[in-house]
């Protein structure tokens, strides 16, 4: 028996009809932050919605070569099925495909009704939650960078960066973009309704910055996933490769996904910037001053999360404007969290932690219980930084490993407190899988190093 639309889900369907479309994109985020998805006709939109789609749990767990990590809940329970329905609020046509629409779905365990335990938007609504527990409300501007590449079949990995000019930071227009990759991606951006902004070149040859606005921060997590998701997508459409790989080339830089956060508060007062205080040391609220703190103190477990493949501890190091020191500082880019100088109703501050390979909603999620378990504890910063950082003999370390980092999520009974148990095991498990993979896989360089002298 087919399902009978709901009066509301039959506007969508018509509104979707008029504008010409006559498929839906379904789409959840993984572990990772890639994108799982199923098209729909769009006469079978109710039974989607009604019913749910049927996927198997174990997408969460399959790794980007496509083996099936041992995650409990996937291989040992039988590969039993999660079911998706698509959220019809987040409804949007795509701009470079003709009579599709896309749409981000809710994922539950069809045997209990639940959230899926791995599913990353869920963790974030859970965390959130716990903040409006407290009457705060956080606000989030992602800013991604990414590798923009064109094939190349005499390099081993079969692409070299699409741009080799050098000392083009901060540019715009044919001098570091021939092929006006940014002036195409930008419009197409617009047109899907992201809150895309600007973009620019960025400081290695052929890597490019896009800014998204501010917004909550659940709509900036669906944002920055849709972002990814799209930027790849078009870079295909035209037979190049678009990474957010932290570092993928030994000649180059790594490429940032940085989170400007405040929060407003909700107190009988009316809403306003919680983080601000002109009478506060340094402008800054007692919120946004504990917040910090518990981003310093939460930060190697964070970590695991900003940072969370292994390639991303080779984007640290000195002079490489990556922080690699537990550190803030006032309008300071060598400092893990910089204070920008607005105030008022600007009043943020930027974590500069994160790589751009980050999975959108649990880097959200764990800088947003980091920075609420910081508020809870009511701790104040250390002095912040002045002058230029990477000074060992200031802060402490972040861990300069994978395994390091995920150790630090695992001793952090805060921070896993906050974003739950089954989660904090589901990703242990998946990530230091990844871990053991790479550590048994015998690299070029080492047959380089190796195998001629010895």
């Amino acid at each position: 028996m087919s399902a009978v639309p709901t009066p509301s889900l039959r506007q969508h369907m018509q509104r979707l009809a008029a504008e010409g479309i006559d498929v839906v994109r379904v789409t959840y985020p993984d572990l990772i932050g890639t994108d799982r998805a199923r098209d729909i006709l769009l006469d079978h939109l109710p039974s989607a919605c009604d019913h749910g789609l049927a996927f198997c749990r174990a997408a969460y767990h399959t790794s980007p070569q496509g083996d099936v990590v041992p995650v409990s809940g996937g291989l040992d329970a039988g590969l039993p099925d999660i079911t998706v329905r698509p959220d019809l609020d987040s409804l949007v046509p795509l701009p470079w495909e003709p009579g599709v629409a896309s749409c981000l779905a809710d994922v539950t365990d069809p045997a209990t009704g639940l959230v899926a335990p791995e599913s990353p938007r869920d963790l974030l609504r859970t965390v959130l939650a716990r903040c409006a527990e407290h009457g705060l409300r956080p606000v989030v501007g992602p800013e991604l960078e990414y590798f923009l590449c064109d094939e190349n079949p005499a390099s081993p990995s079969g692409w070299k960066r699409y741009s080799g000019a050098a000392g083009v930071v901060y540019t715009a227009g044919l001098r570091a973009d021939g092929d006006n990759h940014l002036l195409r991606t930008l419009r197409l951006l617009r047109d899907m309704n992201i809150g895309v902004t600007s973009g620019n070149h960025e400081f290695d040859g052929g890597q490019f910055e896009i800014n998204l606005t501010h917004s909550d921060a659940l709509s900036a997590a669906d944002r920055a996933f849709r972002f990814k998701s799209a930027i790849k997508e078009l870079a295909r459409k035209e037979g190049k490769l678009a990474t957010f790989m932290a570092k993928p080339f030994n000649d180059a830089g790594g490429s940032g996904f940085h989170l400007h956060l405040s929060c407003d508060s909700s107190d009988e007062e009316g809403a306003g910037n919680a983080f601000d205080d002109p009478a506060g040391p340094y402008g800054l609220s007692s919120t946004a001053r504990h917040a910090v703190a518990g981003i310093l103190a939460h930060a190697p477990a964070l970590a695991a999360l900003a940072n969370p493949t292994v390639n991303s501890y080779k984007r640290f190091g000195p002079d490489t404007l990556a922080p690699w020191l537990i550190d803030w500082g006032l309008d300071n880019r060598s400092a893990m969290v910089r204070i920008p100088p607005e105030r008022g109703s600007g009043a943020r501050f930027e974590l500069r932690l994160g790589d751009a390979s980050a999975n959108p909603y649990l880097l959200i999620a764990g800088t947003v219980a980091a920075a609420l378990l910081g508020v809870l504890a009511g701790e104040e910063p250390p002095a912040p930084l002045e002058g230029y950082g990477y000074d060992t003999a200031k802060a402490a370390v972040l861990p300069m490993s994978l395994p390091a980092a995920l150790d630090a999520l695992e001793a952090d009974t805060e921070l896993t407190d906050v974003l739950g148990k089954d989660f904090t095991a589901s990703y242990l498990s998946y990530k230091r899988n990844e871990v053991e993979r790479f550590q048994r896989h015998v690299t070029d360089w080492e047959f380089t190093e190796y195998a001629y002298h010895l």
